[in-house]
């Protein structure tokens, strides 16, 4: 159908074989088939010209609405694949909700096409069931078929309430903070954490802990720090507000402590659309900053 209409445009089998990149034997006999398949006289043929039986002026109005539409399909996806536009659906934790906004948004002003959906979800989403485009996670992840890169870290602190501190003391070596009560983010049901803790002009050592409250929500786990539950890793970025108001302090802020690793997750596709590659670009550079 595809090459009917392209002679009937081009005048001829042999330009219609030049636009096609293919012989004009090879055009002839795909016009054959194509009247053999529909069981009707489609063209009259001519050593020097063609034309169009009834049948057939009726039949290539259809054909070239076909080709039309493969046209504009084949630019729609170029366009995905060169521009971002369409949905955007990123999956990301709680925490990291509203750091989310400000990292998109020149993206979003940049490409009035570009629409956002977010998904807020601590787990591990089903990025296909949800039709997710792009997932953020932090820490450790889970062995499964998406694909994952790192595109940054993120750096942690130890806070305390200031009245948990009151009660049990203000920690300043290993031994401290090893008597101390811990909240940890936990997305799985180990009864410890292992904490990689360095002092200033020492070397790296691990605190073996038992959490005695946990969550996989960062923002809860904030929230029972802040009620006096224990010691709690958190992002300097999240509580910078329950700092400020002295809901929170940080502690033992001249040590090196662990830092999260954060992944952004794709499904499993050989190729991104432009929307997916340049929200990866974005919040790399968010990172890297």
């Amino acid at each position: 159908m595809a090459v009917l209409a392209t002679v009937v445009d081009q005048g001829s089998l042999v330009a219609a074989a030049r636009q096609l990149q293919t012989t004009t034997s090879a055009v002839s006999q795909q016009l054959r088939a194509l009247e053999r398949d529909m069981g009707v006289t489609l063209l009259h043929r001519s050593t020097r010209r063609i034309s169009l039986t009834p049948a057939g002026e009726r039949f290539v109005e259809g054909c070239k609405a076909m080709l039309a539409a493969a046209r504009d399909a084949q630019l729609q996806l170029h366009r995905l694949r060169d521009a971002p536009e369409g949905e955007l659906r990123i999956s990301a934790p709680v925490g990291f909700a509203r750091q989310l906004g400000p990292a998109l948004a020149p993206l979003m002003a940049a490409h009035p096409g570009l629409q956002l959906h977010l998904e807020v979800d601590d787990g591990f989403t089903d990025l296909v069931a949800k039709r997710i485009d792009l997932a953020v996670r932090f820490g450790r992840l889970p062995d499964s078929a998406w694909v994952a890169q790192r595109i940054g870290a993120k750096s942690m602190g130890l806070y305390a309430a200031p009245p948990y501190l009151a009660r049990r003391g203000v920690p300043g070596t290993l031994a401290d903070l090893g008597r101390h009560d811990w909240l940890a983010l936990r997305p799985d049901t180990s009864p410890f954490q292992t904490v990689p803790l360095r002092a200033p002009e020492e070397e790296e050592q691990w605190l073996r802990v038992s959490p005695r409250a946990s969550s996989n929500n960062q923002l809860s786990l904030q929230q029972l720090c802040e009620a006096g539950l224990g010691l709690a890793l958190l992002s300097p970025d999240d509580v910078d507000e329950s700092v400020a108001q002295g809901r929170l302090l940080r502690l033992l802020s001249d040590w090196r402590l662990p830092t999260l690793p954060v992944h952004v997750l794709t499904p499993q596709r050989d190729a991104q659309p432009a929307k997916v590659r340049h929200a990866i670009e974005a919040l790399r550079q968010v990172f890297t900053a």
